[in-house]
Formats: structure tokens, sequence, C-alpha cells
């Protein structure tokens, strides 16, 4: 997919990391708009988390945010309609403009794609972690791909998985380092393991 230089955002109460599921009912026509478009261009939309504000209202997001792209898509019988995406890249937030709609879209600029880098040993024991939570992570998991070596998708599953503030997950997608990012998820979890 062509990585557009302007993109619609959907400002919400989570972090989506490269890579990890994002599952949403819709049901505002801005965004059923959104999603309309989307699919229609095969093009994705950008999650920012929300800063200040709600999801329904207005809202400030922080800049740094990942593109969602729709993998499937159903109506409810509450018709409403279901979509799942996945995150992709990662971008940051140049220029905000706002439509008619409501619809806020942004002007980007494309973070780069982390070097591929293998787990280190002493982050070996994460991947044991990951895998349990996986076990009794939700349906929606079954279409994330497996790469239990590589640094950066064990920490962005870890980072998304594991109970944290929103801000230390908006942290943890911001950081450009995956060695650092597994480093301070293990602190983090050596912190909570009973005594």
């Amino acid at each position: 997919m062509e990585l557009p230089a302007e993109i619609s955002l959907f400002p919400l109460n989570t972090v989506l990391f490269p890579g990890g599921p994002l599952p949403l009912r819709i049901f505002e026509p801005r965004y059923l708009d959104m999603v309309s478009d989307c699919m229609k261009h095969s093009q994705g939309f950008g999650v920012c988390l929300i800063e200040k504000g709600s999801e329904t209202g207005k809202s400030r997001t922080y800049k740094v945010g990942t593109l969602a792209v729709i993998r499937d898509w159903s109506n409810g019988p509450d018709r409403l309609l279901n979509i799942l995406a996945l995150g992709s890249r990662r971008f940051r937030i140049l220029h905000l403009r706002t439509q008619d709609s409501g619809l806020n879209s942004a002007a980007v600029e494309w973070l780069a794609e982390e070097p591929a880098m293998p787990v280190p040993a002493n982050a070996a024991a994460l991947a044991g972690l990951l895998q349990q939570m996986l076990t009794q992570a939700g349906a929606h998991y079954a279409m994330v791909a497996r790469n239990f070596e590589s640094a950066s998708w064990l920490g962005y599953r870890l980072a998304e998985l594991l109970p944290m503030p929103l801000t230390q997950k908006q942290y943890l997608l911001e950081i450009t380092d995956a060695r650092m990012r597994l480093d301070i998820i293990e602190t983090l979890v050596n912190s909570r393991a009973p005594g």
C-alpha cells in the first residue's frame, strides 16, 4: 500500500501498535463515511490516542499514531458496522484539518520502520510471557502473524496487552529503539513480579 501524505484520523482512547489488531464498532456518520472511503480507495486511517476530550466529541490527540488498515468488516445485529483493522506504519502529525462533517484529517510524516533485530537473550523470558497472554487474548489475535524472534514485534505485542496506563503505552509507541522498548517492559514486568 502506498503511504499517502494526508490521512483521515480516528481519535481513540487506545494506542494502536504496528501489527496489532483493532476491533471497532462504528456508529458515527463521520466515521462510517471515513470507513467507506477507506475501503473504496484501499487506504487506511490514522489512530491517535486522545490526550484531551472524548471519542464522540472534540478531542486533542498525541502527535504520533499508527495507520490502521481494514482487514474485515460486518454489519452487526444492532446495525452497527463492525470492523477489524491491523496496525501498520507509525506516523507523526504535521498539520491538522477539521472537515465540515467533524472528521479530522492530517498531513503526516511517516516514521521509519525499525530495523530487524532479534530478541536479546536477557529478554527471552518475555517471549514466554507473551505466549501465555496470547492464549487468553481475544479472537481478533488469530489474524496477527506471530514473530517471537523479532524484538519489535515482541515489544509491540507486550505493550498492547500488558496492563499499564495509556500514557505509558503511548511512550512505548513513540520509542524508535526496539531494545529500549523491551528493556522498559522487562523492568515493568519485574517490578510487578511477586517478591
